[in-house]
């Protein structure tokens, strides 16, 4: 690979005689990942059931290697059941690192196409709410599909600056991930496009932008809350660069250990400023020294006396819910809490246990959309949503359809083709299409014929 000259004088000085491995790590095919959702299946499970082998990768508990070449794991059943997530093993560190625990509020800043979210998503058990933030509108509508992909329901999506989202809630979360924009210097090897796009300009207009995005985010960190900060790039103005600003300007925020893998290597510390703010606890991922790209973590914590300023949630209005809803929710196996369903133009959503306040913000979701309430001039019906179906837990619907993963039934429906059904394997109505019981989506059956549901958006192609 063609690296600019300037970038690999900044490596050799950064890496000292560990720039010729590093450079030779250039001519090792790259590693491909998944990380399992532990919200359907274990890693241990799916590993047991996985089509294609896998190798777990050492540092994440739910993250296996597969090979690339033959084997295309977004096309396979098991993936658009939302049973794992494609992403480069080195990206699932930041999420892993991020103390979460089910019920907490936990904020993803930086969030599209959706790699952290739907672990922090997992890791909530569908307790709490996760707010998933990016400032692109069509990132954030990726975002939204792979988070509904992934069965995540308590989660609010949004396409906002930090500073307007900050103004609404305060020191509201739990827990907060800046996985930044950057130079990419970390993905060369992944992305030649990268290559060709870096200049020695590029670093410093990202740390700009970064020092803007941190601030921001740590004003929305709660007392005794956790900041996580990271990049997929190896320049010290972007990584400890940024964090030192963070400490300079927060000084509430303490770095503190995030992990002892033993490919971990230390942040770097340049003055005795460094030593005092322990510089030294950040983290770097990188080619040569473990199976993934480059990435750089800082994990910092909020010191528990700091002010508290805080929103207060909204309260939520208590809705007189169309019999048609309430009727087909009795057919869900799991508890769907009437108290937290609102309507909103026919539409019917289950918010989240925990609320912020949206008012004024670009909100793409606000809670699991359950389905749409349409009148019709003989009858009125409910029409379930996609994001509904891989919500529910295994074989969660009373009327579901359980197809083998070698029945040529699975890809048709995948494809949104009408399948049959054999005399006594559902009732007529709506149907639950899953595979070996995990949720795909529903269907209409009627005289053995079960007519598609299947989001077009979705359809396998």
């Amino acid at each position: 690979m063609n690296l600019p000259l300037e970038y690999c004088e900044t490596m050799k000085q950064m890496l000292g005689d560990a720039y010729d491995s590093y450079l030779a790590s250039f001519d090792v095919p790259r590693k491909y990942g998944l990380r399992v959702n532990t919200r359907k299946i274990s890693p241990g499970d799916f590993r047991r059931i996985a089509p294609f082998p896998l190798t777990p990768v050492p540092w994440i508990s739910d993250g296996f290697y597969y090979e690339g070449g033959n084997v295309r794991p977004a096309k396979d059943p098991y993936y658009l059941a939302g049973l794992y997530y494609l992403q480069e093993p080195s990206a699932m560190t930041p999420a892993a690192l991020l103390p979460v625990s089910p019920g907490d509020a936990v904020l993803d800043t930086c969030a599209a196409p959706g790699g952290k979210s739907t672990e922090l998503g997992a890791r909530l058990c569908g307790k709490g709410v996760l707010v998933s933030n990016d400032i692109s509108p069509s990132r954030s509508r990726a975002l939204l599909r792979n988070i509904e992909g992934f069965g995540i329901g308590n989660t609010v999506v949004l396409s906002e600056s930090l500073d307007r989202l900050k103004q609404n809630t305060g020191t509201f979360f739990d827990a907060v991930l800046v996985d930044a924009p950057c130079s990419g210097e970390g993905m060369f090897r992944k992305d030649e496009k990268l290559v060709k796009a870096w200049s020695a300009s590029r670093p410093e207009e990202f740390s700009a932008l970064q020092k803007n995005i941190v601030l921001n985010a740590a004003d929305m960190v709660k007392p005794g809350g956790w900041l996580l900060y990271s990049t997929c790039t190896f320049n010290e103005l972007e990584d400890e660069g940024s964090v030192r600003y963070l400490l300079e300007n927060r000084p509430e925020f303490s770095l503190m250990p995030a992990g002892d893998y033993e490919g971990f290597r230390h942040g770097f510390v340049r003055s005795e400023a460094d030593a005092a703010l322990h510089m030294e606890r950040c983290i770097r991922i990188f080619p040569h020294v473990m199976g993934g790209e480059g990435h750089f973590i800082a994990l910092m914590r909020k010191n528990s006396d700091a002010p508290f300023t805080g929103s207060v949630p909204p309260v939520i209005k208590q809705e007189k819910l169309p019999p048609e809803l309430t009727s087909f929710l009795a057919h869900i196996k799991s508890e769907i809490p009437s108290d937290r369903i609102t309507i909103r133009d026919s539409r019917a959503f289950l918010l989240p246990e925990t609320q912020i306040n949206t008012h004024g913000l670009r909100v793409l979701r606000n809670g699991l959309l359950l389905g749409e309430y349409k009148k019709g001039s003989h009858k009125n019906r409910f029409e379930p949503s996609e994001a509904l179906a891989m919500a529910l837990p295994k074989n969660g619907f009373d009327n579901c359809l359980l197809l083998p993963r070698d029945d040529s039934r699975v890809v048709r429906y995948l494809k949104g083709e009408t399948i049959t059904a054999e005399d006594g394997e559902v009732k007529d109505g709506t149907v639950l299409i899953t595979l070996e019981g995990w949720p795909l989506g529903w269907g209409r059956k009627n005289r053995g014929q079960i007519k598609n549901r299947y989001l077009p958006g979705w359809r396998l192609q």
